[in-house]
């Protein structure tokens, strides 16, 4: 009999503890929220004075270097469709007509750089992490191509090069992260004809959005979107209509994303080939625990957490290697092929040319054949 679904999962719980032990530096913490750094930067949308004129996804797609679309970004009937970032696209514009309300809502969407990213608490190689300028980085070097992030996402944002089939990564916007080091706005911010982006620190945004929602109780509902959601993000939003009506889940609650997925969703891309290393390890602690004395107990956890963490790593690594062996191994044989399809080819030619010739000399000597 196979391995049933509450076998498999039943085993993933087991996991997590292990997972857990071997991330002693990850931000999430049960009971334990990470209010972010001092200073960290972020953007506050204010949807209200979007027009939809989608120069922000032009401006990011030439800070990125991103490949130009099929349609021209000052083709407005797109907003007609409902998108999301995809692999070359970091940033959409989405137009939504409100009930009761005139003129629509256009409403900006990308990574909105969480401060306690669920996908970074679910890369177990940490090709995802949370930077103190507040924006969440990715090092595609690190990265294994799990896309467990993908899943982690409470916002549906990270994407995969499909089309890529060497070298694919995970893409998502940067919050221009270069830009921001060298003293610059992101590209959408520095665009945006109506002021719609401001970008500042958090706290000043928080404070920006409560002065404008004080101001203008009739344009803004009470609510700064991005504040406490999942534990707060870096991209916050204000709006003059509910934020269920524009696509955007008001059902997240304000518990840290990673409280809730970081041990599963990091244990799961890795569980297929490292899972007995995990259960291995926490077995392993268990006995350890059971067997030494109250004031031993931590020592003996550490040492036990340190082993498993070398075997995870050097595992790890032998993956990639194995990969990259892999990948070299299957184009050499593609260069074979190529080459033996090029003799072959060569060899067919001068069998051609052979027979040519043949033809020629017996055209050119007809009476050749009839003397003899």
């Amino acid at each position: 009999m196979g391995i049933t679904r509450r076998q498999f999962f039943g085993w993933m719980s087991a996991a997590i503890g292990s997972q857990v032990a071997f991330r002693p530096n990850a931000n999430a913490a049960p009971g334990k929220q990470f209010t972010g750094y001092d200073g960290s930067m972020g953007v506050l949308h204010d949807i209200y004075r979007c027009i939809g004129c989608r120069k922000c996804e032009a401006a990011c797609n030439q800070v990125n270097d991103l490949p130009r679309p099929d349609r021209p970004f000052d083709d407005l009937a797109v907003l007609k469709e409902n998108r999301r970032p995809h692999a070359d696209t970091y940033t959409i514009v989405n137009k939504f007509d409100i009930p009761g309300r005139q003129l629509p809502v256009y409403v900006k969407k990308q990574c909105n750089h969480c401060m306690e990213p669920a996908c970074v608490s679910a890369c177990f190689v940490k090709a995802l992490k949370k930077t103190p300028t507040g924006a969440v980085e990715y090092d595609a070097s690190l990265c294994v191509g799990c896309r467990y992030c993908m899943i982690a996402c409470p916002f549906n944002i990270p994407a995969y090069e499909y089309d890529n089939p060497l070298t694919p990564e995970i893409t998502k916007c940067t919050l221009c992260q270069p830009r921001i080091e060298k003293g610059q706005l992101p590209g959408c911010v520095e665009i945006c004809p109506k002021e719609a982006l401001t970008f500042g620190t958090r706290e000043e945004l928080i404070e920006i959005a409560r002065q404008r929602i004080r101001n203008f109780p009739d344009r803004y509902i009470d609510h700064i979107y991005g504040e406490h959601e999942m534990g707060g993000t870096s991209w916050l939003y204000i709006s003059p209509a509910p934020f269920a009506g524009l696509d955007m889940r008001e059902d997240l609650g304000t518990t840290p994303a990673p409280a809730l997925t970081s041990g599963a969703l990091a244990a799961v891309p890795v569980v297929v080939s490292l899972w007995i290393v995990f259960i291995t390890g926490v077995y392993a602690i268990s006995k350890r625990k059971e067997q030494m004395a109250e004031t031993d107990k931590q020592a003996a956890v550490d040492d036990v957490r340190k082993t498993e963490q070398d075997k995870l790593n050097q595992t790890v690594i032998t993956l990639r290697e194995k990969a990259k062996t892999d990948q070299e191994a299957a184009i050499k044989r593609e260069v074979k092929k190529a080459l033996e399809e090029a003799a072959k080819q060569a060899a067919q030619t001068d069998t051609d040319d052979s027979s040519s010739a043949q033809q020629s000399s017996d055209s050119t000597h007809p009476g050749k054949q009839e003397k003899e």
